[in-house]
């Protein structure tokens, strides 16, 4: 697991679009993912905020953000990369870094899965236009 930088800015980019693609199907809409400029993730990553990843043979296949409060940010697999326990590790990793809480659509059942089974636990739903931010939290060891 590496933590990433501002050369790493055009990278994340990409695999965050790539990624994210497939989630803004679920929903029928554009992601705030997808809407993020390389601007705003060169300063993401020369901020506070840790962002880490994951590379194979030089290339970034996965990548997830902490924030100073705990937020579990971002997490996002290169789509051909999918299913092979990334974002297992990008999620541990995530925890092992002071992640405690994150937010994800109602439709999301794959993500609602790994989080439970890292002992996520949903803790409000919040209404947006066309469908329900589920927040969960991991209680405290």
């Amino acid at each position: 697991m590496l933590t990433l930088g501002a050369d790493d800015a055009g990278e994340v980019l990409t695999l965050q679009r790539a990624a994210y693609v497939g989630e803004a199907m679920i929903y029928d809409q554009f992601l705030p993912p997808l809407f993020e400029t390389l601007d705003e993730v060169k300063d993401v990553l020369a901020s506070e905020i840790t962002v880490l990843g994951i590379r194979d043979d030089g290339r970034l296949i996965g990548t997830v953000r902490i924030k100073p409060d705990g937020e579990i940010a971002r997490l996002a697999v290169a789509p051909d990369r999918q299913h092979e326990g990334l974002g297992t590790r990008l999620l541990e990793a995530a925890i092992a870094h002071g992640g405690t809480w994150l937010f994800t659509g109602d439709r999301s059942e794959a993500n609602l899965r790994l989080y439970r089974r890292h002992g996520f636990e949903e803790t409000r739903r919040e209404p947006v236009p066309g469908h329900e931010l589920v927040y969960l939290t991991r209680p405290a060891a």
